[in-house]
C-alpha cells in the first residue's frame, strides 16, 4: 500500500467512503472531541474530520501514518493498537479491516479504547466486490489450467458483522451495504486500477507461478463478452459494507425485559383483523 500511495494510488474508493462517513456521522448529534482513524490508506478521512465544525482531535493510526498530514500521525498496526481504554469518543476505520487476519480481535480492541458511549463506526470491501473479475479467472483457469487458483480474496459477509460487533462487546450494532458498479474501458485498465490501490492478490495460498499469457487473455475475453456493456466498456462491482456499534453504557437505550408487555400480540392481531373485517382500504384513495 505504501509503494502504491508513492506511485499515485488509485483513491476513488476511499473519497467515496470518506464523504459517505460524514454525511452519517452528521445524523448522530454528537460532537466528538476525540476521535482515532484506525488504518485508512491515506490521508483523505482525517482531513475531513479534522474539518469538522466542533474540530475535534483526530489521531490517525496506519502502518504508513505521516507527519504532516491532517490530524497527529501514530504508526501503529490495527491488530495491535497502542491505545489506552477510553480514549476515545469515536472510531472511525475506512477501508482497512477486510485485509486485517484477526478481525474479531480488532473489534475487541477498539471497543476497549472507546469511551463509554463512545461509537465505532467502519467501512470495509465485501460481499459481492469484484465477483465479475473472480468469474472471469476462475473459468478461464479452469478451461487453460484444470483447475482454479483463487486471483480474488474471499471478502467478508454483511451477515456475519452483525455478530461480530456483538461478540467485540459493542450495542446497538448495525449493518448495511452499498453497492457502487463502476465502468471501465476493458478489464486490464481495472487490474492496473487494483494495483494502484495496492490490492493485488495477498492471499499466502494463492499460485506461486507466474499468471500464464494465455490465462489472463482468455479471463479478458471472458468478462468482456460476460460483463460488457453495449458501449464496449465493462462493469466492475464494489459493494462496501457498513457497521457501526456503541460502547455500552447504562444510559443508552434498552430492549423491554421479558413478560413487561401490556398487551397480549394475539390481542392485537384480533384487534386490527375485526376493524379491518368488511371495511376498504384508504391506501391508494384520492
Amino acid at each position: 500500500m505504501a509503494r502504491a500511495r508513492r506511485a499515485g494510488a488509485a483513491d476513488f474508493l476511499l473519497a467515496r467512503v470518506a464523504e459517505d462517513m460524514l454525511d452519517r456521522l452528521a445524523s448522530v448529534k454528537r460532537a466528538f472531541r476525540t476521535v482515532l482513524d484506525l488504518g485508512a490508506p491515506g490521508p483523505h478521512l482525517a482531513a475531513a474530520l479534522s474539518a469538522l465544525p466542533h474540530r475535534p482531535f483526530v489521531v490517525r493510526a496506519a502502518a504508513s501514518a505521516r507527519a504532516g498530514e491532517a490530524g497527529v500521525a501514530v504508526v501503529a498496526d490495527e491488530e495491535a493498537q497502542p491505545f489506552a481504554a477510553g480514549a476515545f469518543d469515536l472510531c472511525v476505520c475506512a477501508l482497512a479491516l477486510q485485509s486485517v487476519n484477526d478481525l474479531p480481535g480488532v473489534m475487541a480492541q477498539v471497543r476497549r479504547s472507546l469511551k463509554p458511549d463512545g461509537l465505532f463506526l467502519a467501512a470495509l470491501v465485501g460481499g459481492r466486490s469484484l465477483n465479475e473479475l473472480r468469474q472471469a479467472f476462475a473459468e478461464a483457469e479452469s478451461e487453460l489450467a484444470g483447475g482454479a487458483s483463487p486471483r480474488v480474496a474471499p471478502f467478508v459477509d454483511l451477515r456475519d458483522l452483525g455478530a461480530l460487533l456483538q461478540r467485540a462487546g459493542f450495542a446497538l450494532p448495525v449493518t448495511d451495504v452499498d453497492s457502487l458498479t463502476v465502468r471501465y474501458a476493458d478489464p486490464l485498465a481495472l487490474m492496473r486500477d487494483l494495483r494502484a490501490m495496492g490490492a493485488t492478490n495477498a492471499l499466502t495460498l494463492r499460485a506461486r507461478a507466474p499468471l500464464r499469457r494465455e490465462v489472463l487473455a482468455r479471463a479478458v475475453e471472458i468478462y468482456m463478452r460476460r460483463f460488457g456493456d453495449a458501449d464496449g466498456r465493462v462493469r466492475a462491482t464494489f459493494e462496501i459494507v457498513w457497521l457501526s456499534g456503541w460502547a455500552p453504557d447504562p444510559g443508552q437505550p434498552k430492549p423491554l425485559a421479558p413478560g413487561s408487555a401490556k398487551m397480549r400480540l394475539a390481542d392485537a392481531l384480533k384487534a386490527i383483523k375485526t376493524g379491518d373485517k368488511g371495511e376498504p382500504s384508504d391506501h391508494g384513495q384520492n
